[in-house]
């Protein structure tokens, strides 16, 4: 990658930046730059291209992604019990998509970075008292009060030092010994019952451990495969707190590229991805995988010119279009987009989620997703790929290994009722541990489809096509 002659890690700062805390401090907060720029970094540019290259195969129509976790992370519930609960997870969901597909899945958490949110008003009022709005543990405190609310650059380091104990222990997790196949039995969180997906999943891990064995009697020792004894897991976070972010920035040795180190995969928001933004000229100049999420106020002519910002030299594995429409917009909205992309002939990763469209309050006032309309869009998702001749390259959505009732349905059936027994999340409702698994079963099912009918080798009729 060639970094743009006009580009600096803080050359963002001469466009206009939105969803931005303002600090009262400006030399508290130079403080906070200059103690993270001093900082070991949090991943590294090798790893940053290892990640694009598997995005790449996706891109090309040979693998899946599956990025998930929590919403916001918070520094009250960080424990490594959640962390681990939470990859494990993943892990069910991936093994189970791999399974079924017979395709490699590409692991991408929401985690150890993912703090910031954009909210839709600065300020929030209760009972008549004005305050600025929660925007993250990394900015200020989710308690109703003045000193709470203060946006502290302090937070920042603070978020640092979390995100990189949450990556020590995934890494520990990925190549120790936990996510080796042959602990798959143990990967079944113990709350999640005796549902017909915990069933199904038992059944396939049945199915994985008799593999394992017929390997093992034919002279391969599963031990020493690489590939079976852990897995390749990487971290994502939303790139909006732009200070974090230039602090983070370090340039490689190696190709003299720069990355942000705080995260192996950014993305960026659907309220900051507009032409000539802050969030843009700062992406556009790293060396990292990058996510844009498009929603309903998306035009294809404005996709295509911040493509061109973005991946100018039109890299496989470089940008990943996460599409969030609703279930009941998305094979209206969508098809336009993909035609689009596949007449410029931009190397895309498509992804879903099925999450951010799909809120609703409840009569009980708590915000949720039902979990039948997050089904839906995932299905209306395939069937745009399926009739554009493009490739569903993968789901993004929010989830935590933690027993909560935030989103209403599935084979669980949470109800409006019980969205109050466990209901934590600081931000928006995240699906739990069965309902996740329960929609990568659905997922890998209709990868299946994908591939019976030659979706995934259609790429050169539909560029005809569109030509």
């Amino acid at each position: 990658m060639t970094v743009p002659d006009t580009w600096t890690p803080e050359s963002w700062k001469a466009h206009e930046a939105r969803h931005l805390p303002h600090y009262e401090d400006a030399a508290e907060l130079a403080e906070a730059e200059r103690t993270l720029s001093s900082y070991p970094p949090l991943v590294f540019a090798g790893e940053a291209r290892a990640l694009k290259a598997d995005l790449a195969e996706v891109a090309n129509g040979h693998g899946f992604l599956l990025q998930g976790g929590d919403c916001a992370e918070s520094f009250a519930e960080f424990h490594p019990n959640n962390i681990r609960d939470t990859f494990r997870v993943l892990l069910q969901m991936a093994v189970v998509m791999t399974f079924a597909s017979k395709r490699p899945v590409v692991k991408v958490g929401r985690m150890a970075g993912q703090f910031a949110k954009p909210r839709s008003a600065p300020t929030e009022t209760i009972n008549g008292v004005t305050l600025p709005s929660y925007l993250g543990d990394n900015i200020n405190g989710i308690e109703f009060d003045p000193v709470s609310r203060r946006n502290d650059p302090q937070r920042m380091v603070k978020a640092y030092s979390q995100a990189a104990a949450t990556l020590n222990l995934l890494r520990a997790f990925a190549g120790g010994g936990y996510a080796n196949l042959r602990q798959v039995h143990q990967w079944t969180l113990d709350f999640m019952g005796r549902t017909p997906w915990t069933e199904k999943f038992s059944e396939m891990a049945d199915r994985i451990g008799e593999a394992l064995d017929f390997m093992e009697a034919c002279g391969v020792d599963p031990g020493t495969v690489p590939q079976l004894k852990g897995t390749s897991f990487y971290t994502s976070h939303e790139a909006l707190l732009l200070p974090y972010e230039q602090a983070m920035s370090r340039r490689d040795s190696l190709t003299g590229d720069w990355y942000a180190t705080s995260a192996h995969m950014l993305w960026i928001g659907d309220r900051t991805r507009f032409p000539g933004s802050a969030h843009i000229e700062f992406a556009r100049g790293i060396g990292n995988p990058l996510g844009m999420k498009c929603g309903p106020s998306l035009e294809p002519d404005a996709l295509l010119r911040l493509l061109d910002d973005l991946n100018p030299g039109r890299e496989a594995g470089r940008i990943t279009l996460i599409s969030r429409y609703g279930h009941d917009k998305v094979e209206d909205g969508l098809p336009k987009l993909v035609r689009a992309v596949m007449r410029e002939g931009h190397p895309v990763v498509w992804s879903c989620d099925p999450m951010h469209g799909n809120v609703v309050k409840s009569d009980t006032g708590y915000k949720t997703r039902p979990f039948d309309r997050i089904t839906r869009e995932v299905k209306g998702f395939f069937a745009v790929h399926r009739a554009e001749g493009s490739h569903p390259g993968g789901i993004h959505i929010e989830m935590t290994g933690q027993d909560v009732t935030e989103c209403t349905g599935g084979a669980v059936a949470i109800t409006e009722e019980r969205l109050g027994d466990r209901y934590h999340t600081h931000c928006d409702p995240r699906l739990n541990a069965e309902q996740s698994l329960e929609l990568a079963f659905l997922v890998a099912e209709m990868l299946n489809e994908a591939a019976g009918s030659g979706t995934g080798t259609m790429r050169e009729t539909a560029a005809a096509r569109v030509a």
